[in-house]
């Protein structure tokens, strides 16, 4: 359906509007990409993190030392933000970690830590930041899931279970939440260009990678007006140079 004259004028004075931004794992390479890809855009963003905060003076909202994986301190750190910005329209959830375990070295002890990781703490800030969400109109949400979760090699089975799981709490949100017009998607990322990564794969064509400016790019489509009819999807972001 073609949008009105006056629905398009509502959408633009919308576009031009400071929207506010959580991003989890902030102060990580692609958490700091994805960040700088919302301040560019004129929006305000709170950077959450498991590490503890360095003040820059670059014009973010620093909330280090969280532990995503306790409710109360995801709770604490969106009353935070809520606080300080009076809304919040956007939830990135960047945060997580990676570990290459086989089963026999590792057992179940891995795989708690992915899950804990990399689903805890994405359930955990959703439902924190939840009902400032609700507030907003065209609320967004988008997730990290992983390319590597929808076929799994060796030593990957604890991590791309963890990332299957949040593809699984996308594409179930996104129902859940379609009638208060909010869109739930994920981003699946093949192998991010970051120093770590080159570090610990130093033979690597590091050519092939996905650059942290390509993710942070989509995630700012999908939190886009542009992307209002995009919900509950999966979206592989698998090149992407400079």
């Amino acid at each position: 359906m073609v949008p009105s004259d006056r629905e398009s004028l509502l959408w633009k004075r919308m576009e031009l509007m400071t929207r506010s931004v959580i991003v989890t794992g902030g102060f990580g390479v692609l958490g700091r990409a994805v960040s700088a890809a919302f301040a560019a855009a004129g929006d305000r963003v709170a950077r959450i993190d498991f590490a503890p905060a360095v003040q820059e003076d670059d014009g973010y909202l620093d909330i280090g030392g969280v532990d995503l994986t306790d409710p109360a301190a995801a709770q604490a750190a969106a009353a935070g933000v809520a606080d300080a910005f009076g809304q919040i329209d956007i939830l990135v959830n960047v945060a997580g970690g990676f570990t290459w375990n086989r089963l026999a070295d590792g057992g179940i002890e891995n795989w708690d830590r992915m899950y804990a990781m990399n689903l805890r703490t994405c359930v955990n800030m959703i439902e924190a930041a939840l009902p400032e969400l609700l507030k907003q109109p065209s609320a967004r949400i988008v997730n990290i899931g992983s390319m590597s979760a929808l076929a799994a090699g060796s030593g990957m089975g604890g991590y791309a279970a963890s990332k299957s799981a949040v593809h699984r709490l996308t594409e179930s949100l996104s129902i859940e939440l379609g009638d208060n017009d909010i869109t739930v998607n994920a981003v699946l990322p093949a192998i991010i260009d970051t120093p770590a990564n080159r570090a610990d794969m130093p033979d690597a064509d590091f050519s092939t990678w996905v650059r942290p400016a390509a993710i942070a790019d989509t995630i700012l489509f999908l939190a886009s007006h542009a992307a209002r009819g995009v919900n509950g999807a999966l979206v592989p972001v698998s090149r992407g140079h400079d």
